[in-house]
């Protein structure tokens, strides 16, 4: 997990950020409230994050899943780019980070686009297409929580995203280790490995693997 584009040095990365759109003040407040978590490695990229409302806008997304929300800064970049009645669907477990995420997303003005579902995200998922039949509703889901469990939130993605709709699935070049010989054998990393080639092997998505922040997957479904 990265919170900046690894492989960078300080001056390139700099550089990048410094021409890309300023980051909105509430995600920097974010940002920098959840660098004091000791898990601030799991936040995104200010630049991935920008990418990822990009996406949004360009593709003209209305509704988002996200699986694996943290404190709350990718559903924020997201929901400030969704048009006044689009719809953050948010899946989490902690209600310790998702507590900080609701309060800038009500201080932004987007919590009534946003929708928690605080519980494991595979029964959350399940909940979204068995009770509620949001089978082929979303336009755009976005995969960032426990690596082990990415295959069964890809079925599930593939599932409730609408044909032609986007699923991005983050942290599949972990720092690099992916292509590692030391690190064979870790379990997180064996993971996403056999993930990747999941991915590359199925026939039902379109997909091209990117660099950005700890790497990132952009697959549209068939």
């Amino acid at each position: 997990m990265s919170n900046r584009t690894f492989g960078l040095d300080d001056r390139i990365h700099e550089y990048l950020l410094a021409h890309n759109p300023a980051e909105p003040e509430i995600l920097t407040r974010l940002r920098e409230e959840t660098a004091k978590d000791p898990k601030h490695n799991m936040q995104i990229a200010p630049e991935q994050g920008h990418f990822m409302a990009l996406l949004a806008r360009l593709i003209g997304v209305r509704r988002y899943l996200e699986v694996g929300v943290f404190t709350g800064y990718s559903a924020l970049a997201v929901g400030l780019a969704l048009p006044e009645d689009g719809e953050v669907v948010a899946l989490d477990s902690s209600p310790e980070w998702t507590d900080v995420a609701r309060r800038y997303w009500d201080e932004a003005g987007v919590g009534h686009k946003m929708h928690l579902y605080l519980d494991e995200a595979d029964r959350s998922m399940d909940t979204l297409v068995n009770t509620e039949g949001r089978s082929n509703s979303f336009d755009y889901a976005f995969i960032d929580a426990d690596k082990e469990s990415y295959p069964v939130y890809w079925e599930y993605c593939l599932e409730l995203v609408r044909p032609g709709g986007l699923i991005a699935v983050d942290n599949v070049l972990r720092y690099g280790r992916v292509a590692d010989p030391e690190w064979a054998g870790d379990p997180t990393t064996d993971a996403i490995k056999h993930f990747n080639e999941k991915v590359a092997a199925d026939d039902r998505v379109d997909f091209a693997m990117l660099p950005v922040a700890d790497g990132i997957t952009l697959a549209v479904k068939r």
